[in-house]
């Protein structure tokens, strides 16, 4: 027994040696270079961390190259530039099928929430579901479909639709702040990257913050769009498929969904909720024909003049459609029987793979590509500015380009997610994102204004209507964040989460959190709790919140204007104004957590190698026992002997 024990303290006893050794190597690395420590922290004074990088040319020069020499570079380059081309449409199908893959996982529980008309009056929980429903289905275009249908059918009016328009403007923004994190391995990239995918997170919630207090007491929104609808007589057109033409063909053999599911679950269709998203069948023929059929009483007929009774019996004429398959659909997902669910978390997986590979791929060919005289030129173009007095004009040419680019991609998403590792690398300047982010806002509203207008003639101004409301929303927000420099708030607070992210990356995931679940699903319990209940926990908390922010940047413009004791929040404890004693515990969590995986493996290795020895021990003792030629003769001869006194005990008697 005492043998068995043995081990498991020697377990500990190495684990608790190796980490002893861990602390002693880390301490004396601290010791051992000071120097380059304070040589670090003066350079971080003189260089600002917003600096372009410079991209250097490492390969050899140009001019210094041969003929054959010239033309293994060219050729490189085209097969860098065509990888590149290849891993971006790979990225863009991606991002569709993860659209599908959330659509399959939460698309119905999309449309139950929709469905919920009496919540949806409350203009707060109208914003939040908005960003929930984003969230969920991984696009705003569907989200605002569903608003769309629902407005048509006559569920929802336009001015509850507003809010709801509002938060699918928030919820989209969501994709390329996650493409953001997966450039954490370099603290400098990281800070750029996710400074110039969150500064696009911030002009949406701003806009949110101005636009619904007062959409909710003028109705600006609405009333403007119902101006501009009652002018001009906009006829039914047919929105353009541009990139949707090339990405569909991957796209369509992989996955196909049937959009009007969500939309008849929204509307209160009861057969919707049965059917499966997948779509079976790409070629119908529906027949319409008025038949003679029976109804619980005459309230129940189609009209009074196409009603009769003949018994107990109430007949009326009604059109009754009957729907034939003729031809299934070609994708991979059409004869596999799985539920929505599956199939969406297979999809789920495999597109996020796809598009973490894709965009690591696309990030390390740009870092190849953009060198020398390639990356000055490229820089140079995008972020200089006009000469004077043109300088202006640069920023609302970007807004331009993002806009056109937008309407070529047709998704917001896809625009801003390839923006972001350029943004990262050093490539585009953060006051250069922003613009391109606008314009990418403005140009997703273009492709849903030319979506509306091919919706039927009776409900084309109100799905024209809901259109406009997002093209003016975000119209209105770039007025208000980005004609005077001093009001381009969302750059600076995009800059400084991005420090705040380079010194604890951990934070980085706890905003996303934060901002895209938990504020909105404590927003929407608030909500469903009542107005009192809203406003008696929302008002303190947003009073607060302002109070701190006047604070804040009174102690950094006038701190004389404040009392002594609110010079500083050094009053307060550490943990409460400084996130390092929370960087503290998630580097115990994390070394914890580490210590208890190798305890665990150094345990695991002892029990395996005790239970090994104990084999070969029993081995040992069998081969002792029954395997030994001197105890195997021995037991011969006494067998012998045995057998000789049984015989003479028989002749004895």
């Amino acid at each position: 027994m005492d043998s068995l024990r043995l081990p498991q303290p020697m377990a500990a006893q190495n684990c608790k040696e190796d980490h002893n050794e861990r602390h002693g190597n880390m301490s004396k690395e601290v010791k051992a270079s000071p120097a380059h420590s304070t040589l670090a922290l003066i350079e971080g004074e003189d260089t600002d961390p917003w600096d372009l990088p410079e991209l250097k040319d490492t390969g050899v020069p140009w001019s210094a190259l041969d003929t054959k020499g010239k033309v293994l570079r060219v050729l490189v380059s085209v097969a860098k530039l065509a990888l590149l081309l290849g891993f971006l449409y790979m990225f863009i199908c991606s991002l569709d099928i993860l659209s599908s893959a959330f659509q399959l996982v939460g698309g119905k529980a999309a449309g139950d929430i929709f469905q919920d008309n009496t919540v949806l009056s409350n203009p707060l929980a109208g914003l939040v579901i908005g960003v929930l429903v984003t969230l969920l289905v991984q696009s705003s275009s569907t989200s605002s479909s569903i608003v769309v249908s629902m407005v048509s059918s006559g569920l929802l009016t336009v001015q509850l639709a507003v809010p709801i328009i509002m938060g699918t403007n928030i919820g989209t923004s969501v994709t390329n702040t996650l493409v953001a994190m997966t450039q954490a391995g370099d603290r400098s990239t990281f800070r750029r990257a996710f400074a110039g995918a969150t500064v696009h997170d911030f002009f949406n919630w701003l806009s949110v913050l101005v636009l619904l207090p007062l959409e909710v007491a003028t109705g600006y929104l609405y009333v403007v769009t119902k101006l501009i609808i009652d002018s001009f007589k906009i006829e039914s057109g047919e929105a353009p498929d541009l990139l949707n033409v090339i990405t569909d063909v991957l796209t369509e053999s992989i996955i196909q969904l049937d959009q009007s599911v969500i939309s008849g679950i929204a509307t209160g269709d009861p057969e919707a909720r049965n059917k499966s998203l997948i779509k079976k069948w790409c070629q119908t023929f529906t027949n319409t024909t008025l038949m003679n059929v029976t109804v619980p009483g005459p309230e129940n007929c189609t009209s009074p003049s196409l009603c009769w009774v003949d018994g107990n019996y109430t007949f009326t004429l009604k059109n009754i459609s009957d729907t034939h398959n003729i031809k299934k659909c070609t994708h991979l997902f059409v004869n596999v029987n799985l539920p929505d669910l599956a199939v969406g978390l297979i999809l789920l997986a495999l597109s996020l793979l796809v598009l973490c590979s894709c965009l690591i791929l696309i990030v390390k060919l740009l870092n190849s590509m953009l060198k020398g005289q390639v990356a000055a030129v490229i820089k140079k173009i995008l972020n200089t500015d006009f000469p004077f007095p043109f300088g202006w004009v640069t920023g609302y040419i970007a807004i331009l380009v993002g806009a056109g680019m937008t309407f070529i991609v047709q998704s917001s998403s896809v625009f801003t997610s390839a923006i972001t590792p350029l943004v990262g690398i050093g490539v585009i300047s953060i006051e250069r994102a922003y613009p391109l982010s606008l314009g990418s806002n403005i140009g997703t509203t273009t492709t849903a204004i030319l979506a509306a207008m091919a919706s039927p003639g009776d409900t084309l101004a109100n799905s024209l209507q809901i259109a406009l409301v997002h093209f003016l929303f975000n119209i209105s927000g770039i007025i208000l964040w980005y004609p005077i420099p001093f009001t381009r708030i969302p750059i600076r607070l995009a800059k400084g989460l991005g420090n705040i992210t380079a010194s604890y990356r951990w934070f980085a995931a706890v905003y996303i959190i934060c901002c895209f679940f938990v504020l909105p699903l404590f927003v929407f319990s608030l909500s469903l709790a009542g107005w009192q209940v809203l406003v008696g926990v929302g008002v303190p908390l947003i009073v607060m919140l302002i109070i701190i922010v006047v604070i804040n940047v009174l102690q950094k413009r006038k701190p004389g204007c404040l009392p002594a004791a609110l010079q500083s929040w050094d009053f307060l404890p550490l943990w409460a104004h400084s996130l390092a004693p929370w960087d503290k515990v998630v580097g115990v969590i994390t070394a914890k957590c580490c210590c208890c995986c190798k305890c665990c493996q150094l345990a695991a290795d002892n029990k395996e190698h005790r239970d090994k020895e104990s084999v070969e021990n029993n081995k040992k003792s069998h081969t002792a026992v029954y395997d030994n030629p001197a105890m195997s003769a021995e037991k011969e001869v006494e067998n012998e002997i045995n057998l000789e006194l049984k015989i003479l005990k028989i002749t004895r008697i």
